[in-house]
């Protein structure tokens, strides 16, 4: 099965990634072994995009809650700790809680 998100074939989570931010991830994170003069007109492009479309962070997370919200514990493996049955012992006087 093929999945296409506005007429583009995304083959990875890298092109979901990059079909949702409207830009590749590098762009935010930097890649390994780029030079100061990379970094800094990687920087200066994202101040770009930043000014021109201000609300971009607000929806990025908001993405990245319902994204976690949806798949935790696929994506972080969670599993649910679990209490020992009995009896809880009281705190003595004066014993901090």
């Amino acid at each position: 099965m093929r999945t296409y998100i506005g007429g583009h074939q995304v083959v990875s989570v890298n092109d979901f990634i990059e079909l949702a931010l409207g830009t590749p991830a590098e762009l935010w994170l930097g890649v390994e072994g780029e030079s100061e003069e990379e970094r800094a007109a990687r920087l200066d492009a994202a101040r770009d995009i930043l000014a021109d479309n201000p609300e971009l962070p607000d929806d990025l997370a908001r993405i990245a809650a319902e994204v976690i919200e949806a798949h935790a514990p696929e994506l972080f493996n969670v599993v649910p700790l679990s209490r020992p049955a009995g009896r809880r012992r009281p705190l003595r006087k004066g014993a901090a809680a």
